[in-house]
């Protein structure tokens, strides 16, 4: 059709009929833009469906790009003469740039995908906002090496010797940093069961305590009470224990301060006496409300417990002192002796030279 309209008002050269198909692929793109912008992503917009929105808004342009290339590589191959190795340069040339266009479009893909999952916090989920980064570096390195493949295989480029390089490259630098890809494996494991995050309070091995402050795929990063940054292999503490004092149903954690009072004291005044330390302490939660546990009978004293809630692990050992000093000084109001190792020395007989010169009026010769 095209061909007669213009051998009617005499246009046959071939230039001209590359022209009018390249300008038939530019409308079909335009168009399929222009109805895709008014008609299912207006919609999918206005309907707060965000991955169909994304989709259709990053789809439009690989798409153009295909067509018009389509039609490009049809008017090289039906409308000129052209030597076979320029015709397949072209093509080869045209194919690297689609392959990246779309390989473009993927990978944001892959982005929004990762990042609209993570969102969801689904339970039990791998995707969560503390591997997104390690996903979306992941993600990225397969989508580059799919890429250059596929870029390979346009350029008819035998991959065959370079996988052989790399695997040797691969064992070789996995014998020499096998400490690193140890501390990386385990970075993902955490990562992906998420015992703690950043800005938790956690002890390793019952030793170090402090805040969170980085996660990384080689080491964790906490900040003790000292103000003191410790630097630990994240191998360390896959294979170690952690408590995680904020972690739990609530933020709020509980805490103990211990204390043992004479046999002589009254046990209901002591538990009377701590209660209304803990209701008058302002770092004291009141709900749940405060404890007294009668713990035992010890080698010199009974042991009670004051058991509160406080609202953050940071403040741990602020409410603990202050919670100390106020029980010294009302058991001290109260006459509540708090017992403390005494040793008492009983003289069983005196030495009979020490009872002679110490007897009043003795003298040198014990007259």
């Amino acid at each position: 059709m095209i061909e007669n309209a213009l051998h009617s008002i005499g246009l046959v050269h071939p230039i001209f009929l590359a022209l009018s198909y390249l300008t038939l692929a530019i409308i079909a793109a335009w168009m399929i833009n222009t109805l895709t912008v008014l008609g299912p992503k207006r919609w999918a917009c206005s309907r707060d469906r965000q991955v169909l929105c994304f989709l259709l808004s990053n789809v439009r342009l690989p798409i153009m790009v295909t067509v018009v290339f389509i039609s490009i590589s049809a008017m090289l191959t039906l409308q000129f003469e052209i030597a076979e190795h320029f015709l397949l340069l072209a093509n080869r040339i045209l194919t690297t740039i689609n392959i990246i266009v779309w390989g473009q479009f993927i990978y944001r893909g892959s982005q929004f995908a990762l990042k609209y999952q993570s969102s969801l916090q689904e339970q039990g989920s791998f995707i969560k906002p503390q591997t997104l980064p390690l996903l979306d570096n992941l993600s990225a390195v397969i989508i580059v090496m799919v890429i250059v493949y596929l870029l390979f295989l346009t350029w008819n480029i035998n991959m065959t010797a370079w996988l052989a390089s790399a695997g040797v490259i691969g064992i070789a630098v996995g014998f020499a940093a096998r400490d690193t890809i140890a501390n990386i494996l385990s970075g993902v494991f955490i990562m992906a069961d998420s015992p703690y995050k950043i800005g938790d309070y956690i002890i390793i091995d019952g030793a170090d305590r402090g805040k969170v402050t980085q996660i990384g795929l080689r080491s964790t990063r906490i900040l003790t009470r000292d103000d003191v940054e410790i630097n630990i292999p994240n191998s360390v503490i896959a294979n170690g224990k952690v408590v995680n004092q904020s972690s739990g149903r609530f933020v709020s954690m509980r805490m103990r301060a211990n204390v043992s009072v004479s046999y002589e004291s009254d046990i209901d005044l002591v538990r009377e006496i701590l209660l209304d330390i803990a209701s008058k302490e302002p770092m004291v939660l009141q709900d749940p409300a405060p404890q007294v546990r009668f713990l035992g009978f010890g080698a010199s004293g009974l042991n009670f417990s004051l058991r509160v809630w406080i609202a953050d692990p940071e403040i741990l050992t602020r409410v603990l002192d202050s919670l100390n000093v106020q029980i010294f000084k009302c058991f001290a109001e109260a006459n509540i002796e708090i017992p403390y190792s005494k040793h008492d020395l009983y003289i069983k007989s005196m030495p009979d030279s020490l009872l002679t010169t110490s007897r009043p009026g003795a003298d040198k010769d014990g007259v």
